[in-house]
C-alpha cells in the first residue's frame, strides 16, 4: 500500500498576514522566511497528525483488495474520491463505476467499501484510488486548534532562527504543541 500526494493545497491554513501579526512583525523584509515557515509548519501538522489541513488530492495504490473488501484510507478527512482505476496483469486500465464501491468518511480513518473486488490485477499497484482529502479550500475552513498549532510552530521557528542553521532545523516543537494537536491525532488499539 503506498499513499501520496497528486496535488497541493492551493492555500495556506494562516495567512501571512496573520502570522506577521502574530509575530508583531510590520515590514517586508521577511515575508519569504515566514511564508516558508508556515509551508513547514502545516507540513509538520499533516505529518504528525495524519490530516490533509487544505483540500488535497492523494492516491492510494494497492496490490490488491482484501478479502473483506474493506480499505482503510489514513490520510483524512476524505471528502470525495475522484476515481477508481483497476489494472488488469496485461496494464490496461479500467475505471471503476462509483456504483461499485461506497465511501464512509465520518470514519477515522475512512473506510472504502467494494462491492465486487476486481480479479486479474497486475501483481504490484493493481488499484489505484484518488482522493480529495482537507477540511475546505480556505484557511478558515480548518478546526482553529490546528491553525493554532501553526501559528505556535511559525513562532517557535521564527524565535529560534538564527541560533541554529537551516539544515538544522526543526530543532525543537514547542510545549503546549502536541496538547493542541492530542484530540486530532489518531488512536491505535494494537
Amino acid at each position: 500500500m503506498t499513499l501520496f500526494r497528486t496535488a497541493g493545497p492551493d492555500a495556506e491554513p494562516v495567512t501571512l498576514a496573520h502570522a506577521k501579526a502574530e509575530l508583531r512583525v510590520d515590514h517586508d523584509s521577511e515575508d519569504d522566511l515566514i511564508e516558508g515557515l508556515i509551508r513547514a509548519a502545516r507540513e509538520e501538522v499533516e505529518q504528525t497528525t495524519g490530516l490533509a489541513m487544505i483540500d488535497q488530492g492523494w492516491r492510494l495504490a494497492l496490490d490488491r483488495i482484501p478479502p473483506v473488501r474493506c480499505v482503510l484510507i489514513r490520510r483524512g478527512p476524505v471528502r470525495a474520491i475522484t476515481a477508481v482505476t483497476a489494472y488488469g496483469s496485461d496494464g490496461e486500465a479500467s475505471v471503476l463505476e462509483p456504483s461499485t464501491y461506497q465511501l464512509d468518511s465520518l470514519s477515522r480513518p475512512a473506510r472504502m467499501h467494494f462491492e465486487v473486488a476486481p480479479s486479474d490485477l497486475r501483481v504490484f499497484n493493481g488499484i489505484e484510488i484518488d482522493f480529495t482529502a482537507g477540511y475546505g479550500e480556505a484557511g478558515t475552513d480548518v478546526p482553529d486548534l490546528l491553525r493554532r498549532a501553526v501559528l505556535m510552530l511559525v513562532s517557535h521557528w521564527f524565535e529560534f532562527r538564527a541560533s541554529f542553521g537551516a539544515g538544522e532545523q526543526p530543532v525543537s516543537l514547542p510545549d503546549g504543541y502536541r496538547r493542541l494537536l492530542a484530540s486530532f491525532m489518531a488512536r491505535r488499539l494494537d
